[in-house]
C-alpha cells in the first residue's frame, strides 16, 4: 500500500526525524517500506509498504502513525470526530440485523444526512488523493475512500431516497439479483451477506455496494454506513463472486468493531463541508456475542519474569538490571493501545500486569503475543546476539557426511534440487524396491493434498525424473541434478524413514578413450558412484582406506532401468546403489525425448560408514619411470581383477596403474572376437633413491606374470 509522511506527520506532529530515518525505524519494527519516492518540496515523500496480513490494524495512515508515535514516545493525535448537532428526524431511522445474520454482521451504525450538495472534493482530501495517485470521484465516494486511508475501517454511502422503509442485514435468498457497482449483475448464493431494505437487495456486505442506491449528481440524502461483518463469511462472499475489493480487503483479515461509531461520523464530517445537516442520531445496533468475542476480550496476564526470560539480554542492560523494565513495558503496550493494570504483588516481587487488549489488534491473543510486540517496538536489533543455554546447537550426526556428498557432487557439475515428497499411486507400485528387487510397502496418506499424488515417497527416483523433464520441456537439453532427500516405507503403523540419493543426468555427452557417446553417460554413473564412495572409509578401523576398493558390481538392475544399460553397485556384496539408463517403456510413459540417465544411493548405509581421513604424501625428489604393457584378455576378465592382481604383487614403487587405451574392433586386428586390447602403464618412482634398471626388470616381469596368469597375452 502507499502512505504519506506528510499524512503521517499530521497525525504525529513531534516526529523529529526526517522521512528516510521514520521509514528505516518503521521496517525495523516490521512496518515494512519498501520504496521512498520524494514528492517535493513540502509535500513530503510516498512510502511503498508491505503490511502484513496479520496486521490490518497498520493497513491505513493512523495505524502506521499509531506505530511512529509507539516508537518515539510521543502523543498520537485524536480523530477529530466532532459533528454539528444534529436536526430532530420524524422517527428513528430503521436498521435491523436479522436472527440468521446475527453471527455474521456484530454491528451496524447508521447516520442519515439532508441536504447534501455532490460536488468534487477539495481541499485535503484532494490534497493527498493527488500526492497518492488516486483518482477522485465525488465528495461522497471520495469521503469514504479517504476514511478508508486515513483511519482504515471500511463505510459506505447510500442515496437515502432510494431505500425503501429502512436496512435489514440478512442472508440472500438464492437465486436473487444484484447489480452492483462495477456494473456487472450477480446471481446471489443463498451463504451470501447483503445489507438490503424492505424491497431488493442493496450491496454484497463487505464487498461491493450496489448500483441501485449509489450516489449520483442528483442525490440529495444520504445514508452513511459503517459496520462490522465475519471476516470468514466476507472472504468466501468474495470468492464466489470473483471479487476482491479494498474494502473486503480489510474485513476478511479482521477489522475493528469498535471503529464503526469514529469512521462513519468522519465520513459524515468530510461531506458536510460540502453544506448539508446530520438528521436523527446516530444508529448503532451491536451484537453482544460478537463484540465479546472481539473487541471485548477478557485480559490476559503479562509477567515481567516471562518478557525476561523469552527476550534475554539487550545491548542496554545494566549489572543486575534488564533495560525492559516494568515501566518500559507500560509504555509500549499503553501507546499500542492496551490497558494494564498492575497486579497486586507482595515484597520486591516484579510486576504482573492484567492487559485489556484494543480491539483493533485481533492478532494478539496470548501473553507470549504481548512479550513479542515489546521486542518488536524497543527494536530486535538491540537485543544481544546469546544462545539459549537450554537449547545447545548440536550437529546432526549426519551432517558432516551430506556436507562432503553435496560438495563431491557440486564440484562435479550436479546442480542441487528438492522434489515433492509425494507420489502416485503408479510410481509407488514401481519404484517402491528394497534391497532392488522385493517390494517394501508404501504409505498412503490420510488426508492428501491431492488424489494424483497420494503417497509418501518410497523412492527420490519418480521425483528426479520430474524435474528432468521440467527441464526438457522447456528445451534445456543437458541436465545434472542431484537430491539428497528422505524416503518413506514400511506400513502406515510403522513408517521407516531413510536418506537417500538420487543422480539425474540427460544430454549427448562426448566420447572418451574408453567409451563410446552412447556408453559415456553409463558409466558416468558408475564413477559417480565410486567417486562417492572414495570419500567414505572401508570401515571404521581403516580411515585411510577408501569404501570404493571393496566396490563390486552386477548386471541385475530393477526393472524401470534399461537390460543391458544398468547395473547394481554392491558393497561388501550387499547392494548400495543402482544406476544405468531410465528403461524405454517409463521414458515413453514420461513423454521423455531424449534418454535419460539414472542413479539412486542408499546413504543409510553409506553414512553408517566414517568419513575418509585425508593424507598427504611428502613429494618424491627423484625420477619416475613410466613402463608400458600391452596385452589382450578375454571379455570375462573385468578391470577389478586386473588391478587386484597387480596390488597383491605388493610394489611399493609402483605408484600409478592406468588403463591408457582399449580396444575391441576384431575386425582390424586390434583383439581377437570376444577379447579385448589393453595398454597398461605403469609408473615406478621411489622416495629415497633413484630407481635402478634391474629393479624395473624385476617389477616388469613380476607384473608380465601375473597378467599372463589370469589368461592375458602380451601383444606383439
Amino acid at each position: 500500500m502507499n502512505v504519506l509522511s506528510k499524512w503521517l506527520r499530521s497525525y504525529v506532529p513531534g516526529i523529529s526525524v526526517d522521512d528516510r530515518q521514520l521509514a528505516e525505524d518503521l521496517t525495523l519494527r516490521g512496518i515494512a517500506v519498501e520504496g521512498i519516492h520524494d514528492l517535493g518540496p513540502g509535500n513530503g515523500h510516498l512510502f511503498e509498504m508491505d503490511i502484513t496480513t496479520n496486521r490490518v490494524d497498520a493497513m491505513n495512515h493512523y495505524g502506521i502513525a499509531r506505530e511512529a508515535a509507539t516508537i518515539y514516545n510521543l502523543a498520537l493525535a485524536p480523530l477529530d470526530t466532532a459533528l454539528p448537532a444534529a436536526k430532530p428526524a420524524a422517527q428513528p431511522f430503521s436498521v435491523e440485523i436479522a436472527p440468521e445474520a446475527t453471527g455474521l454482521c456484530g454491528r451496524f451504525t447508521a447516520r442519515i444526512l439532508r441536504n447534501i450538495t455532490i460536488t468534487p472534493s477539495s481541499g485535503q482530501v484532494a490534497e493527498f488523493f493527488a500526492l497518492l495517485g488516486q483518482k477522485p470521484i465525488s465528495n461522497a465516494v471520495d469521503a469514504s475512500n479517504f476514511v478508508l486511508q486515513g483511519m482504515g475501517h471500511p463505510t459506505h454511502a447510500f442515496d437515502l431516497d432510494k431505500i425503501d422503509r429502512g436496512i435489514i442485514v440478512r442472508l440472500a435468498r438464492k437465486g436473487e439479483r444484484l447489480r452492483l457497482l462495477d456494473g456487472t449483475e450477480r446471481t446471489l448464493d443463498a451463504n451470501d451477506l447483503v445489507v438490503a431494505d424492505h424491497a431488493k437487495p442493496l450491496g454484497l456486505a463487505g464487498v461491493m455496494g450496489g448500483w441501485d442506491s449509489m450516489i449520483t449528481a442528483e442525490t440529495k440524502n444520504i445514508l452513511i454506513e459503517a459496520a462490522w461483518f465475519d471476516p470468514v463469511s466476507v472472504r468466501l462472499c468474495a470468492r464466489r463472486h470473483g471479487l476482491h475489493t479494498d474494502a473486503s480487503h480489510r474485513f476478511e483479515r479482521g477489522a475493528d468493531l469498535n471503529a464503526c461509531a469514529a469512521a462513519n461520523a468522519l465520513v459524515a464530517k468530510l461531506i458536510l463541508q460540502s453544506g448539508g445537516a446530520p438528521v436523527g442520531e446516530l444508529v448503532d445496533v451491536v451484537i453482544p456475542s460478537v463484540a465479546a468475542r472481539t473487541a471485548n476480550r477478557a485480559p490476559i496476564s503479562l509477567s515481567l519474569p516471562q518478557v525476561w526470560r523469552h527476550l534475554g539480554a539487550t545491548l542496554d542492560d545494566q549489572p543486575n538490571q534488564s533495560a525492559l523494565t516494568a515501566d518500559l513495558v507500560l509504555q509500549v503496550l499503553t501507546a499500542l493501545g492496551c490497558t494494564l493494570t498492575e497486579a497486586a504483588t507482595s515484597g520486591l516481587q516484579p510486576a504482573t500486569f492484567s492487559v485489556q487488549l484494543p480491539s483493533w489488534r485481533l492478532d494478539l491473543e496470548r501473553e507470549i503475543d504481548l512479550i513479542e510486540e515489546v521486542a518488536r517496538v524497543y527494536g530486535y536489533n538491540r537485543f544481544a546476539n546469546t544462545l539459549p543455554t537450554a537449547l545447545p546447537v548440536i550437529a546432526h550426526p549426519t551432517a558432516a557426511a551430506e556436507s562432503a556428498v553435496r560438495a563431491r557432487l557440486l564440484a562435479l557439475g550436479y546442480s542441487e534440487a528438492i522434489s515433492s515428497s509425494f507420489a502416485s499411486e503408479s510410481d509407488g507400485a514401481t519404484f517402491a524396491v528394497t534391497n532392488l528387487q522385493a517390494s517394501c510397502g508404501v504409505i498412503a496418506l490420510e488426508n492428501p493434498l491431492s488424489d494424483e499424488a497420494h503417497l509418501l515417497r518410497p523412492s527420490l527416483a519418480p521425483g528426479m525424473l520430474t524435474m528432468l523433464a521440467h527441464n526438457l520441456n522447456r528445451d534445456v537439453r543437458e541436465v545434472r541434478l542431484f537430491e539428497q532427500g528422505t524416503i518413506f516405507t514400511g506400513t502406515a503403523d510403522q513408517v521407516v524413514e531413510s536418506p537417500s540419493l538420487s543422480l539425474g543426468l540427460t544430454g549427448e555427452l562426448p566420447p572418451t578413450r574408453l567409451h563410446s557417446s552412447k556408453d559415456a553417460a553409463v558409466f558416468e554413473m558408475k564413477g559417480l558412484i565410486e567417486s562417492l564412495l572414495s570419500l567414505f572409509a572401508s570401515s571404521p578401523e581403516s580411515l585411510s582406506t577408501s569404501a570404493a576398493s571393496a566396490l563390486s558390481f552386477s548386471a541385475e538392475a530393477p526393472a524401470w532401468l534399461e537390460p543391458g544399460r544398468s547395473a547394481t553397485a554392491l558393497l561388501g556384496g550387499a547392494p548400495i546403489a543402482c544406476f544405468g539408463e531410465l528403461a524405454a517403456s517409463q521414458r515413453e510413459a514420461r513423454k521423455l525425448r531424449q534418454p535419460v540417465f539414472l542413479a539412486v544411493i542408499d546413504l543409510d548405509v553409506l553414512y553408517r560408514l566414517p568419513l575418509r581421513r585425508a593424507t598427504a604424501h611428502e613429494l618424491s625428489r627423484f625420477q619416475a619411470v613410466e613402463r608400458d604393457f600391452s596385452f589382450t584378455f578375454a571379455d570375462t576378465v573385468p578391470w577389478r581383477t586386473i588391478a587386484d592382481a597387480i596390488a597383491a604383487l605388493a610394489i611399493p614403487e609402483l605408484t600409478r596403474l592406468t588403463p591408457v587405451e582399449i580396444f575391441r574392433d576384431a575386425k582390424v586386428g586390434s583383439a581377437p572376437a570376444g577379447h579385448y586390447a589393453l595398454l597398461l602403464r605403469c609408473v615406478f618412482q621411489s622416495n629415497q633413491r633413484t630407481l635402478r634398471e634391474d629393479e624395473l626388470s624385476e617389477w616388469s616381469s613380476r607384473l608380465i606374470a601375473a597378467l599372463t596368469a589370469l589368461g592375458g597375452a602380451i601383444r606383439t
